[in-house]
């Protein structure tokens, strides 16, 4: 674990000097923020047209009679309630993107910069090199989540109809951001950082992790669609999942990632 801790440490401080991997992640979180305020409060603000007297959002009014803990907000309030919860899924993409670049740099870049074949050549085990690379890459990853997520309850709590903002902290909402979100960061920075192990471009390796993106978006549509309503046990379900997917993508890391061939390709 001190070895771990260690090379955490050294991935965290090699991310301070690279700030420019976190700007994809910026406009990520820009635009998942931006995009439900401007269905839900903007749009409205600027058309005069209130959102309970759309067809547009005829199966958000369904989900509205038919959810009980909706009983305490009025049509237009549960309307944006609705819409902020299913842009929550859309937010997941935050720590996804961070993971994917970071996870990319990490293993290819000290490839480049010549950086990795002196640690190869250390005593640390394959699994604690990979386990900090991912831990490097993934404590970033929810940081930057959590901090987007509090930019967008501020932003709620401040524009939306009363009541819509302890709805975004009933468990449903937590469960897609604490528990949904890390497990699916970690399945893409885990594919990323398995193609990594093969490739010599970190857009190959990003494009390849980027695959976890379609579930989600379909995923997300679904929502919207109301073809699906994201429960706590549907989501728990989604996370067990997903743990087993962790586990098999550390397995096939571990695999893929020949110290020797890397050493030899590189030199």
């Amino acid at each position: 674990m001190r070895r771990m801790a260690a090379l955490v440490g050294k991935e965290l401080a090699d991310l301070r000097q690279n700030p420019t991997l976190f700007a994809p992640v910026v406009l990520v979180g820009f635009f998942a923020i931006l995009v439900p305020m401007f269905i839900a409060v903007i749009l409205p603000s600027v058309t005069g047209e209130r959102l309970s007297d759309s067809s547009d959002f005829e199966v958000a009014i369904e989900l509205y009679r038919q959810q009980a803990f909706m009983g305490t907000l009025g049509p237009e309030a549960a309307i944006q309630a609705y819409v902020f919860q299913g842009f929550l899924v859309f937010l997941v993409l935050v720590p996804v993107t961070a993971s994917m670049s970071i996870a990319a740099f990490s293993v290819i870049g000290e490839k480049q910069a010549r950086a990795l074949e002196p640690l190869l050549a250390t005593p640390i085990t394959t699994l604690e090199l990979l386990g900090a690379k991912v831990l490097g890459a993934l404590i970033p990853a929810v940081v930057l989540m959590i901090g987007c997520l509090g930019v967008y309850l501020l932003a709620i709590a401040w524009v939306a109809q009363p009541g819509v903002f302890w709805i975004l902290l009933a468990p449903r909402s937590l469960a897609v951001v604490f528990v949904m979100a890390p497990l699916v960061s970690l399945a893409a920075l885990q594919m990323a950082v398995c193609v990594s192990s093969r490739v010599n471009d970190a857009r190959t390796a990003q494009q390849i992790g980027a695959l976890v993106i379609l579930p989600l978006t379909g995923l997300f549509v679904a929502q919207l669609l109301g073809a699906i309503v994201l429960t706590v046990p549907l989501i728990l379900l989604i996370a067990l999942g997903l743990v087993g997917l962790n586990a098999g993508l550390m397995w096939m890391a571990i695999r893929l990632f020949d110290r020797e061939t890397i050493l030899t390709r590189w030199r």
